[in-house]
């Protein structure tokens, strides 16, 4: 199971473009918290998922924390538990260790690549892979690394997202003209989606013991709010005047098509599983 490389799994873009700084992910995460209008919160529905199946873990990892939302959740939940903040980005880590300063407990930050965390976890008892597994060229060894981590009994739970999220975004950019191959290109999920994840988890030798599927709908108000977002994203190919200004991008898109609100959906996957 392998998926040629596109943008989110770009190992060279991973490291640069997409999360050698926070502003990246910063603005995409506003853009759609903003535009959100249905679906149940991530980070308090994996929280829930994670205590349902491991209420007293000793030790959780939150890999591919990102911006730390999960992990803040996590620590919540667990005020106990020993917590491991896990992902590639130095900068992404900075964040959270900034938002956790409050928490009057110690968290454990990890700058690592998640195709290798032997020797950098070990004896987890609730591991949280959300939202970064389309990351990965190769998914199914990223949750057999996370799986040689657990503890007996333990937990891992992945997020993802379908591979058609945000579909209409794709239609608005390429009915603009400035990118008429949005709609064709592979999805940013391509590689661990909805569609797929059950078998990359059966493939890394994990038993998934539960899976749930919510909706998740977004309004963006306008094209100055779609512009936001759309610049976030490393699957349109724009010209290079556009591609990191969204004010640029929103007076481009205005003068092509109706300045209205734009509706995109995506379905949320979430899957438990242990090590048999």
């Amino acid at each position: 199971m392998s998926t040629p490389t596109a943008p989110f799994t770009d190992p060279a873009l991973i490291r640069g473009t997409l999360y050698a700084t926070a502003d990246r992910i910063g603005q995409r995460t506003s853009a759609l918290h903003r535009a959100k209008v249905t679906g149940a919160d991530a980070a308090g529905t994996i929280a829930a998922l994670a205590a349902a199946a491991h209420p007293a873990p000793t030790r959780v990892a939150d890999i591919g924390c990102g911006r730390g939302t999960t992990t803040i959740e996590l620590a919540r939940q667990y005020p106990a538990a020993a917590i491991v903040a896990v992902d590639q980005s130095p900068a992404l880590l900075a964040v959270v260790r900034n938002r956790l300063r409050t928490h009057a407990r110690e968290i454990n930050f990890v700058t690592a690549d998640f195709h290798h965390l032997r020797g950098v976890l070990a004896d987890v008892d609730v591991a949280v892979a959300a939202f970064c597994l389309y990351h990965s060229r190769r998914p199914e060894q990223v949750l057999a690394e996370i799986g040689a981590c657990l503890a007996p009994g333990g937990h891992v739970i992945a997020a993802t997202k379908s591979a058609d999220s945000y579909a209409t975004i794709d239609q608005v950019i390429a009915a603009s003209g400035l990118d008429r191959g949005a709609i064709s290109r592979p999805s940013l999920y391509e590689a661990f989606h909805t569609g797929n994840a059950e078998a990359a988890f059966a493939a890394a030798g994990l038993v998934l013991h539960r899976r749930l599927d919510q909706q998740h709908t977004f309004r963006f108000t306008d094209l100055a709010h779609l512009a936001e977002y759309a610049v976030t994203s490393p699957k349109y190919r724009l010209p290079p005047e556009l591609t990191a200004d969204p004010a640029a991008l929103a007076a481009a898109l205005r003068a092509r098509l109706p300045d209205e609100p734009v509706t995109a959906a995506s379905t949320v996957t979430y899957l438990v599983a242990t090590r048999p």
